[in-house]
């Protein structure tokens, strides 16, 4: 029963994480007042934070391993407080204050949560063989993007059961009841003595080869991130389709995670390095279509959403895999180093919402409003040009790493 456990606290994590990349802009910008230049500059600020405590939650979860029990629990309370706080900010000359003060509350709880549960991989895998890892990653990603698909219909589904507004505070209430269930449910994950290894070094870490699947995670996450941030503004305000971008969204990580078990498969019959060069091209092909299409394209986003939502199922279920799978044959300590790739992620989106945002207040685009044809050609260029580039450099990079055998 611990898979099954370990794909809800993924749940949890990723219902979380969706309205802090997702729907933190749009709420941010549309109800609050926050210009996005603001709004990116708080995004970079919060990524400072954790450059400290990312790395040292590892370091705490490693070496106090019998408090992991209470650290997942605060990690769940503080996202269970921190939601409905959020979503009922109320706009005023104080409200860019008090979002840096709740963002920094969900983003240690989100932070401290993802550690823990990348960190207890070796321990919760039956043991700890590449296969059964890459096993047990499938079920944790499979959560993710379980919990991904609900934070992203859920506040449209709460506007149409009577919710007010945008449905945002009802979401933040329904994201707070949700923490607390799942941390009541997942307690047995917490309760099995951890695996201890060796103390993290640069020298060890690159002896694995772990600090070059950490570069690749950057910059592979580059990609992600711009899309992410800028997902809402380019199906509203460049193709004219608002009304269908929840359904888009839905579509773009149901495709995600109905992926996961075939990557997975694939990863095992041959290498998890091969099955990433075979999804990479299929991600940059959906960046540069992106580029290409007008206002009212349904059909075309849809199979654009789907094609690089199948490609994101590989990246989810892969590269922690890997750098989980190079951890344990080096008998190193997980929890430290996914404290790093951790921050190693969220740096990435930090950097996109702190470039992208910016450049797109300044050439004019503003969300939900008229723009002119430059504001609607940055929009195009952040999402799907840059993206591109950013994702075929990932791929080239990928091609150095080591060859590897057949997970066995």
């Amino acid at each position: 029963m611990l898979y099954p456990r370990v794909s809800l606290y993924a749940m949890m994590l990723a219902s979380a994480g969706i309205p802090l990349y997702i729907h933190l802009p749009q709420f941010a910008s549309v109800e609050l007042g926050i210009g996005l230049g603001t709004l990116g500059a708080i995004l970079l600020g919060i990524r400072l934070v954790d450059l400290v405590q990312d790395p040292l939650i590892g370091w705490m979860a490693d070496r106090w391993p019998r408090a992991q029990l209470g650290l997942a629990m605060l990690a769940a309370g503080g996202l269970a407080a921190g939601f409905p706080l959020l979503f009922s900010l109320a706009p005023g000359p104080q409200a860019a204050v008090r979002l840096v003060l709740i963002l920094i509350v969900l983003f240690t709880a989100y932070s401290l949560g993802m550690i823990l549960l990348y960190g207890r991989s070796a321990t919760l895998a039956k043991h700890p063989a590449p296969r059964e890892l890459l096993t047990l990653a499938a079920f944790r990603e499979a959560g993710l993007l379980a919990g991904v698909i609900f934070a992203a219909i859920a506040p449209a589904a709460l506007v149409a059961l009577g919710a007010a507004g945008q449905g945002y505070g009802a979401f933040g209430i329904a994201l707070g009841l949700f923490a607390l269930l799942t941390a009541v449910l997942t307690r047995p994950i917490w309760t099995r003595p951890a695996r201890t290894g060796q103390h993290l070094s640069v020298r060890s870490l690159a002896s694995a080869g772990a600090v070059r699947l950490l570069a690749l995670a950057v910059l592979n996450s580059l990609p992600v991130a711009l899309t992410s941030t800028l997902f809402l503004f380019f199906a509203g305000d460049r193709l004219e389709l608002a009304d269908y971008a929840g359904a888009l969204l839905v579509l773009f990580f149901l495709c995600a995670g109905l992926s996961v078990p075939l990557w997975t498969r694939l990863s095992q019959r041959t290498s998890p390095k091969q099955t990433l060069l075979i999804a990479m091209p299929l991600a940059i092909a959906s960046f540069a279509g992106a580029a290409f299409l007008g206002a009212g394209s349904l059909a075309g986003f849809a199979l654009i959403c789907a094609a690089s939502g199948a490609a994101l199922g590989a990246d989810m279920v892969l590269l922690p895999a890997m750098f989980s799978i190079a951890l344990t044959k080096a008998g190193l300590n997980a929890a430290a180093a996914f404290g790093i790739w951790s921050f190693a992620g969220k740096l990435a989106l930090a950097l996109a919402a702190a470039l992208a945002l910016p450049l797109l207040e300044q050439q004019g685009f503003q969300p939900g409003g008229p723009n002119t044809a430059q504001a609607l050609g940055a929009l195009t260029l952040a999402y799907a040009v840059l993206p591109c580039v950013l994702k075929t450099a990932a791929f080239a990079f990928a091609f150095t790493l080591p060859s590897e055998k057949p997970a066995s």
